[in-house]
């Protein structure tokens, strides 16, 4: 492992004295997606399985060899070790292995748990050097968790279904087990910070990632427009509101502009906007006849060529074809029949950061060997660093910095003494911005006076920003940062911001791919101002290939990654997350803070980590699109329904508007509730028949819920022993106690914000200081005036 103050260029493989010795215990997809994140990046991520194998190997769809795909993609360049946890021998295996892990991945709910000796108390009792990350339905403590994490009640009760699908159908889940990658990556920033934060304190830490507050989190923005406005935001649907979802000749395309761009469309459609339809709504009949007699790519060409910010809803055998994904060589494994077969990935491209694409283990391939390979050395947390009373390390207090600490942060918060520099704007760089700065890094946001963050003054429920000129909407991705005004377009403020590079550990930006450069802001220059920069770019495509140009909104990513492509209603069309949700700059800043974390917890530095936020959420897909390569069968959307589960669905209650969803993974489970709902039909059925008679299955559940309000059926099931969770809107969430006390949301109706996507057992953040007014700390981290280049324009 890296030793305090041991930095690393980022070039070469990591070796055994390097690489994080990780144990995962996992039935669920979050952990998976985390410990294979880590195994991608080169360490040695050993996955303890019980006697058989883990419940994914054998899921179908099956590969050639028998394998599940969701095993092949989730599971690859990992070992395998058998470890039964209901013997003696096997907590002996595993208390080895922990002896000598930095980090463990675990998924067990909370009495699983607390019988083999895993609650959180032990952990920390028994490995005081251990970082732990747990991943569950409902946190650590909550007997929820004893069900296994599931992405549709994770979102039913974290609020995000009441906001996907259309208005007048049931809330759907998005396609792919979205929440439990969205959950692995807060598990992975997570481990970072905990790890960062043991070099300081020596001490590790169990971190408490629960997949229903990610969903909440990700979901925000309802939040805020539920608090300020007082309303109950819900799902608009692909087929009404201001962006919307056309039928092309071959498929489909969004629609995506703002409204100063209103004449550009009508452009575009008509070489005559006539006077005869002045109503926005009379031209959508206009535009869908227009849009029907054209190649769906031909629109997004053209649309796109304008500065429109549309995109085409790639299935995902269009993404095997695509120009973007070809010149970036998304694709990674041997081809076949002239396709290149999965893996896919990786998830981010940086010189010399490392990144496997290999098969998953063969079930007990590293029996007994792997403990041994550990040579039996117990890891300890390393001597804390030695520190300044302003909480900084000494290597960074070395560094002559003039940069002020930001207010209220705390020597042992995990990112102390680390300086970033924000050039992020709306989502997904700003709110990268924000996690940082809430785990103690000093975030400096930089912006133009003349065209500042949009979200300073973007309206909520058409209410304007308040006194201070701050949106709440730009106050929740923007809260603890400093604020600075530079005007990029001048020498002198390319200079300052040069001079503020160099005293910088990192960078942030998500312009259109050429902005930078034509700033001065680019990862070259700021490089030769900085060699130990890590620079983050969280674009639309990546830095390069034939469309690295082109803008995008998050709705136009759920249509061009293929996540639209399986998500919706069976037998539908394609469904994005929509503008008021914006998933894939959500899923970005958590994975953009996490790599950030990683690269200064490992010492990576002079690094320029390129996220494509559409090649992101591909890479969630990576099970379906290896399915499709395989077998050529083009997935489509499922609704509710997953592998894996059955029956997995929401079904109405009494009342309007009202819905509970259930999703069974075991037999037991759908045994209690054939015994609740209908037991002349459905007791003592398999698991097959259940499969194969979904439709009998969701009638008759159906029947019972609508007999009965919402809270009756969710206490009743719950009796029962079911999983379940009651689909909240915005406003039902926000009377929930639970995202409250775990601050998922803090403040009140005067200064509501997002918090916090995971809670740290051993460090609590403070609430973060109120985002910063245009320039509010210009004096104080500009303190010459000769070289900030925008006095005259605050």
């Amino acid at each position: 492992m890296t030793r305090p103050g041991e930095e690393r260029d980022g070039s070469g493989w990591l070796d055994p004295d390097t690489a994080l010795r990780v144990v995962e215990l996992s039935s669920g997809v979050a952990a998976k997606v985390c410990g294979r994140l880590l195994a991608g990046l080169g360490h040695d991520v050993i996955l303890c399985e019980p006697p058989g194998g883990n419940a994914l190997r054998t899921r179908e769809p099956l590969d050639e060899h028998g394998v599940g795909f969701a095993f092949s993609s989730l599971d690859a360049d990992k070992r395998s070790v058998v470890v039964d946890l209901d013997t003696t021998d096997g907590r002996t295996t595993l208390t080895r292995l922990l002896d000598s892990a930095d980090v463990l991945l675990t998924d067990l709910g909370p009495t699983r748990a607390r019988t083999v000796g895993l609650s959180a108390p032990e952990i920390r009792g028994t490995w005081p050097s251990l970082v732990a990350v747990s991943m569950t339905a409902a946190g650590l403590d909550d007997p929820r968790s004893d069900h296994p994490g599931d992405s549709l009640l994770a979102e039913c009760y974290g609020g995000l279904a009441s906001m996907i699908g259309e208005p007048d159908r049931s809330p759907l889940t998005l396609g792919g087990e979205q929440t439990a990658h969205a959950a692995a990556f807060a598990g992975f920033f997570g481990a970072m910070l905990a790890l960062r934060r043991r070099a300081h304190v020596a001490q590790g830490d169990v971190v408490d990632v629960a997949l229903c507050d990610v969903a909440a989190y990700i979901d925000w923005k309802s939040d805020i427009e539920a608090t300020v406005a007082a309303t109950a935001p819900t799902r608009t649907g692909a087929a009404a509101g201001q962006w919307r979802i056309v039928r092309a000749a071959d498929g489909w395309v969004g629609v995506i502009f703002q409204p100063e761009q209103w004449d550009l469309l009508i452009g575009l459609v008509s070489e005559s906007a006539p006077a005869s339809l002045p109503d926005p709504e009379q031209w959508w009949p206009v535009i869908e006849r227009w849009a029907a007699r054209l190649p769906k790519r031909t629109i997004y060409e053209r649309a796109q060529s304008l500065g429109l910010a549309a995109g085409f809803s790639a299935d995902l055998g269009d993404l095997h074809d695509d120009p973007q994904y070809e010149a970036r060589g998304f694709f990674r494994g041997p081809r076949q029949g002239g396709r290149t077969v999965a893996p896919v990935g990786p998830p981010v491209r940086a010189v010399g950061l490392p990144w496997r694409s290999g098969p998953p283990p063969a079930l007990g391939a590293d029996d007994p060997a792997a403990a041994q390979a550990w040579e039996h050395t117990r890891r300890q947390a390393p001597a804390p660093e030695p520190s300044t009373s302003t909480g900084r390390t000494a290597a960074s207090v070395s560094r002559n910095r003039t940069i002020p600490r930001t207010p209220r942060t705390g020597g042992d918060a995990p990112l102390a003494g680390v300086t970033v520099l924000d050039l992020g704007t709306i989502t997904a760089g700003a709110a990268t911005g924000r996690l940082l700065a809430d785990y103690g890094a000093t975030v400096i946001k930089v912006e133009s006076a003349s065209h500042p963050d949009p979200f300073r003054q973007w309206p909520v429920a058409g209410q304007a920003p308040d006194g201070r000129g701050v949106s709440p909407m730009f106050e929740s991705n923007n809260a603890g940062k400093l604020g600075v005004v530079l005007e990029l377009k001048t020498e002198a403020g390319r200079e300052q911001l040069h001079r503020l590079a160099a005293q910088a550990d990192v960078v942030i930006e998500n312009f259109t791919v050429g902005v930078t450069r034509r700033l001065g802001a680019d990862f070259e220059t700021l490089r030769a101002v900085n060699p130990r920069l890590v620079y983050l770019s969280l674009s639309s495509q990546g830095q390069d290939g034939p469309e690295a140009g082109r803008r995008s909104y998050g709705s136009t990513l759920d249509l061009l990654s293929g996540l639209a492509s399986v998500t919706g209603y069976p037998g539908g069309g394609p469904m994005w997350s929509s503008a008021a949700v914006n998933y894939p700059d959500q899923a970005a800043s958590l994975f953009g803070a996490g790599l950030v974390a990683y690269c200064l917890e490992r010492g990576v530095r002079g690094v320029h980590l390129d996220v494509s936020q559409r090649e992101l959420i591909s890479w969630t897909l990576a099970d379906r699109i290896a399915e499709h390569t395989a077998t050529g069968v083009l997935p489509a959307p499922t609704g509710n329904r997953r592998p894996g589960g059955t029956p997995h669905d929401v079904y109405p209650c009494a009342g309007d508007g009202q819905w509970v969803a259930v999703a069974c993974h075991r037999q037991a489970e759908r045994d209690a509730l054939a015994r609740l709902v209908a037991p002349e039909e459905l007791t003592g059925r398999s698991e097959e028949w259940w499969r194969e008679h979904e439709a009998l299955v969701d009638e008759l559940i159906g029947a019972w819920t609508r007999a009965r309000s919402r809270a009756e059926c969710v206490l009743a099931l719950t009796e029962a022993g079911v999983a379940n969770a009651p689909v909240l809107s915005a406003a039902e969430r926000r009377r929930e106690p639970r995202f409250r006390e775990r601050r998922v949301f803090l403040g009140d109706r005067d200064s509501r914000r997002k918090g916090f996507p995971l809670t740290m057992r051993g460090y609590v953040p403070p609430d973060p200081a109120p985002a910063p007014t245009l320039g509010q700390d210009q004096e104080a981290v500009l303190p010459d005036p000769d070289f900030t280049g925008s006095k005259e324009a605050l």
